[in-house]
């Protein structure tokens, strides 16, 4: 029979946290989490990361794993989030999957299997190249005309998800697509409910422009300032998130911190609008109105 597993999805500033915890105290249950970003160490406020005190006591899992200058990919989440997962259903807890990244939640509750073994380095350094020398889009547009519903699913900044997807094309001859298709022939260990967190559009908006001002006076720039101030490399995955990479501009003097402040809150719009989307077209989620 297969394992439970609540997931909690829902884009930023929702309250996925405060419900997560209410529920976990409620149901004797542990937290897995699912955002891209709380992974990482030292990235606490430009994240919303939950703190000790929002977590209240319950045990929260992949948070602060790697550090930031550290790659890190769905197949290494996906290991490390079974194995959380595994630990807790050996205690009798409930683990509960929380994040708005919806390519590590499908990747959980639907087994997929992103084929991380196939590679081809000289390939990808090629891919790189190309894309430096002409543009993201250039490279975008090539998987567009291979693998159009990939496309669809990738953000054009996105050079990282662009170039894996077109290096599985040329390695096997499928596309990224069709061997995530055969990947979920093989059946999940897990029984999961998914519930994911909805409200107005523009009461969302509003909470995220407030998140954004509260990460300011919390001290995001003195944040940004410190990761600089560790070596981490300003164009490495984690420093290019939404919040960091704006910051960065302005400490560079290329904007000032009122449009630093602005592109954060449009960035973080767009990113909320993005993972709606992305839930929306999972029938098996329940949408919790809020």
């Amino acid at each position: 029979m297969n394992k439970p597993l609540i997931v909690i999805a829902g884009p930023t500033a929702s309250g996925k946290t405060a419900l997560s915890v209410d529920m976990a105290q409620k149901i004797g249950g542990e937290i897995v989490n699912a955002d891209s970003m709380q992974i990482y160490k030292y990235m606490d406020i430009g994240t919303a990361k939950p703190t000790i005190e929002e977590r209240c006591g319950i045990a929260h899992y992949l948070i602060d794993e790697i550090m930031p200058s550290e790659n890190f990919s769905v197949a290494q989440y996906c290991e490390r989030a079974r194995f959380y997962i595994d630990e807790i259903h050996s205690r009798n807890k409930v683990p509960i999957l929380v994040g708005g990244t919806g390519l590590y939640i499908d990747s959980i509750v639907y087994n997929i299997n992103y084929g991380e073994c196939i590679s081809d380095e000289n390939y990808r350094k090629e891919l790189n190249v190309l894309a430096d020398e002409k543009g993201n889009e250039y490279i975008y547009e090539m998987l567009i005309r291979i693998d159009s519903p990939a496309a669809g699913k990738i953000s054009v900044r996105d050079r990282k998800r662009i170039i894996r997807a077109l290096e599985v094309f040329y390695v096997t001859g499928e596309t990224i697509t069709q061997h995530k298709i055969k990947s979920r022939l093989n059946p999940s260990p897990y029984q999961a409910k998914i519930i994911a967190i909805d409200m107005d559009r523009q009461i969302l908006y509003h909470r995220i422009n407030k998140r954004v001002d509260i990460m300011l006076e919390l001290g995001l720039e003195d944040e940004v300032t410190m990761l600089k101030d560790m070596g981490i490399d300003e164009g490495c995955t984690a420093m290019q998130a939404i919040g960091y990479k704006e910051i960065l501009s302005y400490l560079r003097g290329e904007i000032s911190k009122e449009d630093a402040v602005s592109a954060i809150k449009q960035g973080s719009r767009r990113y909320a609008k993005r993972q709606l989307t992305w839930f929306r077209k999972n029938k098996d989620i329940e949408w919790r109105k809020v």
